[in-house]
């Protein structure tokens, strides 16, 4: 019933355009992506039980309702601490399905695993839409925390193995555009849902649970659109007038043979590639989390003109520096993106290795800069090392797959790419902890909330070091770890991969693809992505107004 979804059925045939690839793969991430903008939905959920009874506030629990408590309460409403396990659940849940599942993946090909993404990402917003009808807590966090979460891992690598094989000569750029969607997913999905919240709002109803449903169906669709999109290259297929290059000092850890993924708990540079990621990622979703507060407790008054403190502020100025900050957070998130693609695409000229020495030195620099520019009130400075910290931030994110790759062949390079990922899910704990508790100790010691940030930098500067150390120590992978010619004809067998001429039966002859075909393709993805950037746009604009 289910054939075509089968990886054989999405083998490619001569004349097919790779350039159709990536938008297949941005529908599907620009869908998961807003397990970013989650937040847009915490204040209204927060006060959800008290609006649907006619008030304007919430209901709050009592002292002795605990977390626990709150998961079937249906008598108070839900604290916003209690809402934002659902996105710590979102990373937990992506690096952990993405690595039970990610050596499935490639033997089942991307399109069954887009179309599974599909099911659980947008099925778990709609039984989340029931969970809020209820007001049952454990209901969201089953579905949108967990299947949502399963679909947000699948979702996220299912390209991943795809892309690299069809852009052989642009590793870094072709992971980049594709995962450049998952940063652009929020700017698309906050702006969409406060608009159907506002739209659905009443006098008894907050408007989640009709937005969970309706943003639920429309990416359910999406992703489907992007899943069916999905082509896979032949096991002989190479760009036209391309050939491996020879090795030269940038290159020089690029293999191309390929290493099993059975084996890849054994081998260190696996383990020195995730103590890169965590140590960078940590430092960068520590400050994500903080983004706002922090530009709104440092500088405080200063940003709408006068000299005041953050506790010296009245609610109506407090609430001026919020919409700034709000700004701030916005300029971030683009940075966020284009670093996503601009940094991925660098690293196929500089070499992913010498490219993570820079997101260390310059990031390292930068952080032990921000004590110094806050101090002098510098908010060009401030908010310029950081948008480039968060550029880097999205870069890792998006070169690391053709690090991979480079070190470990092409073969299970989605697989491995999925085990990599528990990095993300402890880097997710990690940053925040660091960044939040370090704040909270800094108080409790009477240090003014302007310099409570000044040694949690520089913590940061310490993750940044370890991370530089790790990343200097790879070395190209022992000829022992990878497979030989017949262990790697039997993983080609089980990924039921065949060469163009071992295509039968007209199941893949040749394809035209019109440039038409490739522009539309483009505008699918295209279209909603330059809203989301334009309303980004907008919004950073209040920081320098």
């Amino acid at each position: 019933m289910f054939a075509f979804l089968d990886k054989e059925r999405t083998i490619a045939g001569p004349g097919f355009n790779r350039w159709l690839v990536p938008p297949a793969a941005l529908a599907i991430h620009l869908c998961i992506g807003m397990a970013y903008g989650f937040s847009v939905f915490w204040l209204p959920l927060s006060k959800a039980l008290g609006v649907s009874q006619g008030g304007t506030e919430a209901i709050k629990c009592a002292a002795d309702v605990g977390f626990f408590a709150q998961l079937f309460t249906t008598t108070c409403d839900w604290q916003i601490s209690t809402l934002g396990w659902m996105y710590t659940l979102f990373f937990v849940f992506l690096g952990i399905s993405a690595a039970i599942w990610g050596g499935w993946l490639e033997r089942a090909g991307p399109r069954k695993a887009g179309v599974v993404a599909a099911c659980c990402w947008g099925g778990g917003m709609i039984f989340s839409a029931w969970g809020i009808y209820l007001h049952q807590f454990w209901m969201m966090i089953l579905g949108s925390g967990v299947i949502g979460g399963i679909g947000l891992g699948l979702g996220y690598i299912s390209p991943v193995s795809t892309l690299i094989k069809w852009f052989p000569d642009r590793r870094g750029m072709a992971t980049g555009m594709a995962i450049m969607g998952f940063g652009g997913g929020a700017m698309i999905g906050s702006p969409l849902a406060a608009m159907l919240m506002k739209s659905f709002a009443t006098s008894t109803s907050v408007g989640v649970a009709q937005t969970f449903v309706v943003m639920g169906v429309i990416y359910f669709i999406y992703m489907i659109v992007g899943a069916m999109s999905y082509r896979v290259p032949a096991s002989d297929w190479k760009p036209v007038d391309w050939s491996q290059p020879a090795a030269d000092a940038s290159k020089a850890m690029i293999t191309t043979r390929s290493v099993s993924v059975k084996k890849i708990w054994g081998i260190p540079q696996f383990w020195l590639v995730w103590l890169v990621l965590t140590m960078n990622v940590s430092a960068g979703i520590g400050v994500i989390g903080m983004s706002s507060p922090m530009l709104q407790e440092i500088f405080a008054g200063s940003l709408i003109g006068n000299a005041l403190k953050f506790s010296e502020l009245d609610k109506g100025q407090l609430a001026a520096i919020a919409g700034i900050a709000a700004g701030f957070t916005a300029l971030l998130s683009l940075f966020n993106i284009v670093g996503r693609f601009f940094w991925a695409s660098i690293s196929d000229k500089l070499g992913r290795k010498l490219t993570y020495s820079v997101f260390f030195i310059l990031g390292g620099a930068l952080y032990f800069s921000i004590p110094s520019s806050a101090a002098a009130g510098s908010l060009m400075l401030f908010v310029g090392a950081f948008c480039i910290i968060l550029s880097m931030y999205g870069g890792a994110f998006a070169t690391v797959p053709a690090y991979l790759a480079d070190l470990f062949g092409t073969q299970n390079v989605g697989a491995i790419h999925g085990r990599l990922l528990t990095a993300w899910s402890t880097a997710g704990i990690l940053g925040p902890v660091v960044v939040n508790y370090m704040r909270d100790y800094q108080l409790s010691l009477g240090i003014p909330k302007s310099q409570v940030y000044n040694q949690t930098m520089y913590i940061l500067v310490g993750m940044l070091v370890i991370g530089l150390i790790a990343n200097l120590l790879i070395r190209p992978v022992a000829d022992k770890w990878f497979m030989t010619d017949a262990e790697l004809a039997e993983e080609k067998r089980l990924a039921h991969e065949k060469a163009s001429g071992a295509l039968v039966g007209g199941q893949a002859g040749h394809e035209h693809t019109s440039t038409f075909t490739v522009i539309l393709a483009w505008a699918f993805v295209g279209v909603p992505l330059a809203w989301g950037v334009y309303k980004t746009f907008l919004s950073a604009l209040k920081l320098f107004a």
